[in-house]
């Protein structure tokens, strides 16, 4: 029988390298991979080769800077080939050896840096195209390059790519007229107001760009691959201000036709392929897609357009987790389909598809709280696999012992907990006191946007029984229970509720897990009650189906702000809540209710809205008294995990898990 994905799996060429296949890793900033010498460090290297195991064709690395002194980037954040090119070398060829024993191609992602775009603290120098204020914080103001240092970095990404192919890398890709870096920035003419030979005309404001692969070509040779990050398009209204998807606007970054000619120009001067994406750091849910982009595959009109237009290959990312959809892009928008996310959550995607093994597939939840939200604090990680960046050190061991495992609650913790343990060898009974699986994942998984928790939940029961774990929904247990089971260790995963709020109200109100649900019908004007992620995420399902929605926040911002989650989901969640005319009363209290309104007390004074419906999302409280009945006086261990320990979001009811199960 032909394989439905055959498209994916036939091989490819970028110039005179041949690929496996058509099936790419996306570049993700290697955050917390390099060593002191700057070279890989071995979590680095581990993570890398895991995919090529997996069945990836082309790994393209995240970015490794060509040098740390410009811009005097904090070190050693990311990989670095000029700090000890030795160092480099060696680590290089080591983690080339064992990536080519599977059959896999490396390229090796450079940046000449950050500009504008630069997050505070991660660079000492602030450096752009011209003076302008940081992209985060205006009070930060950078410098205009001089052309001295402009040639330092040509310079030092010909040395750069001298060494990593010396250790063995297969091509060279340059980070990036892409996302409103440094080089981007140099590309747009917003950004870039010099009056010499690095500005004005577009071929001049391309002219890093294009010095950059012609030294690289002196260095390595015409027939060394060197590819290029490539955003066709900005999605720019203004400073800071992105475009939404559908959303009528004036481009005032770069727009189609610029785009297409600055590819062409690209293309000409030497670049063996593009690495497609669209937006800025100033519209950066464009190349950081969020839950909120509601299909996958948004870069699919801007492969199709250059495929038009230049004659090299094209790379194509964006939520290309649905392999029906790879396949149709291949020929039409891209040549080579590329995975950022989603290999970071299951590193055996291609694999998996290939033995069509699909609903085996750990999805990618598009949520950035692993790969992107830690980015200041943490390595690169996932919040559905704990694994990442820490394959060798941090992976799934067996059970010295084979033990009985108890697992009371079949929310995401509890489901992990079993998960783990019979993987590890454990014989493990998962008990859930209602008729399905998910918890508070299944109200949060309603919303059209949140697909791909659905999918997260129907990973989690196949593997359940894949792993034959005993299963028992409709089941409550007590102190007498578990003591008449006899297992061996006992963890308790009752989640958390719904916190109701007192508001004096003389009306009904909802919880938004209840109104999620659909078990009481809502009217036209709607009230919600509190403006974090859940109130947000609710408020905006109900204004996409024509609801009239109005959020009441006590806090001087949504969510957390834009700090409370990671950025570019925060900004879009933002942006669309507008799109959608959802009022918002931020640092505003409900006074009273009554039954036709709400009333509010806000700084500017009274405010009195309409109400048919009133919603209440103030957060969550831990389910956690059967835990306290059974720790003292359990003969066995009794461990308490997720919301019911602490409430908290996906990725930390995960991990504590992993943790958890890990060690039992």
């Amino acid at each position: 029988m032909a394989n439905k994905y055959a498209a994916l799996f036939q091989p490819t060429n970028i110039g005179k390298l041949q690929i496996k296949n058509k099936i790419s890793m996306a570049p993700m900033g290697p955050i917390g991979f390099a060593d002191d010498n700057g070279a890989f460090n071995q979590k680095g290297q581990d993570y890398y080769v895991e995919r090529a195991k997996g069945g990836t064709g082309l790994i393209i690395t995240g970015i490794c800077s060509v040098d740390l002194e410009t811009e005097d980037m904090a070190k050693p954040v990311i990989p670095c080939p000029t700090i000890n090119p030795l160092a480099f070398i060696y680590a290089g060829t080591q983690m080339n050896e064992r990536i080519h024993a599977y059959g896999a191609k490396t390229i090796l992602q450079l940046t000449g840096g950050l500009g504008r775009s630069a997050i505070p603290g991660f660079v000492k120098k602030h450096l752009a195209p011209s003076k302008q204020e940081n992209r985060w914080d205006p009070c930060i103001m950078h410098r205009e390059m001089t052309v001295e240092e402009i040639n330092d970095v040509i310079r030092n990404f010909a040395m750069s790519a001298g060494v990593e192919k010396a250790a063995g890398f297969d091509g060279v890709e340059i980070h990036a007229v892409h996302e409103g870096y440094l080089l981007d920035q140099f590309a747009i003419a917003f950004f870039n107001k010099r009056t010499d030979d690095f500005g004005g005309s577009l071929e001049n404001r391309l002219r890093f760009a294009t010095e950059i692969v012609k030294a690289i070509k002196g260095v390595c040779g015409a027939d060394y691959p060197v590819t290029l990050r490539y955003s066709l398009k900005s999605f720019m209204k203004g400073l800071r201000q992105g475009a939404l998807p559908g959303e009528d606007f004036v481009e005032v970054g770069k727009d189609l036709d610029e785009g297409i000619a600055a590819a062409k120009l690209l293309v000409a001067a030497g670049y063996d392929a593009l690495n497609v994406d669209a937006g800025t750091y100033d519209s950066w849910y464009w190349n950081h897609p969020p839950m909120y982009f509601k299909e996958g595959g948004m870069y699919r009109e801007f492969g199709r357009i250059l495929k038009k237009n230049v004659d090299v290959p094209i790379i194509l990312a964006g939520r290309m987790d649905d392999p029906e959809m790879a396949c149709e892009a291949i020929g039409d928008s891209c040549d080579i389909v590329s995975y950022g996310r989603p290999l970071l959550s299951d590193p055996y995607y291609p694999e998996k598809v290939r033995q069509g093994k699909l609903d085996e597939i750990r999805p990618c939840l598009s949520c950035h709280e692993g790969c992107l939200g830690r980015i200041s604090h943490g390595p690169l990680c996932c919040a559905v696999n704990p694994e990442v960046g820490r394959e060798k050190i941090y992976g799934i061991v067996p059970a010295p012992q084979m033990k009985t495992v108890l697992v009371i609650g079949g929310g995401l913790a509890g489901m992990e907990v079993a998960r783990v343990c019979a993987i590890r060898g454990h014989a493990v009974t998962l008990c859930e006191k209602s008729d399905r699986l998910g918890g508070n994942l299944i109200p949060g998984s309603v919303p059209d946007f949140k697909l791909n928790d659905k999918k997260l939940l129907a990973w989690y029961e196949r593997q359940l029984e894949l792993l034959q774990v005993m299963v028992k929904k409709n089941t409550t247990m007590t102190t007498e229970k578990i003591a008449g089971q006899g297992d061996d260790i006992v963890v308790v995963a009752t989640g958390s509720r719904p916190i109701s709020g007192d508001f004096g109200q003389a009306r009904e109100t909802i919880t938004a897990s209840d109104a999620l649900l659909g078990k009481k019908p809502l009217g036209q004007k709607v009230v919600i009650i509190g403006g974090g992620l859940v109130g947000c995420e609710t408020g905006l399902w109900l204004a996409q189906q024509g609801k009239d929605v109005a959020i009441v926040e006590m806090a001087p911002d949504i969510a957390g702000g834009p700090h409370g989650m990671p950025f570019m989901n925060y900004d879009m969640l933002k942006d669309e809540l507008a799109f959608h005319q959802v009022e918002l009363y931020k640092n505003a209290k409900v006074s009273r209710m009554d039954k036709e309104r709400v009333y509010l007390k806000t700084e500017a004074g009274e405010v009195k809205l309409l109400a048919d419906s009133v919603i209440v999302a103030v957060g969550y409280e831990p389910d956690d008294s059967l835990y306290h009945q059974i720790k003292i006086n359990s003969k066995v261990p009794v461990y308490n995990v997720g919301d019911s320990r602490h409430v908290n979001n996906i990725m930390y009811a995960i991990w504590d898990a992993y943790e958890i199960a890990r060690e039992l």
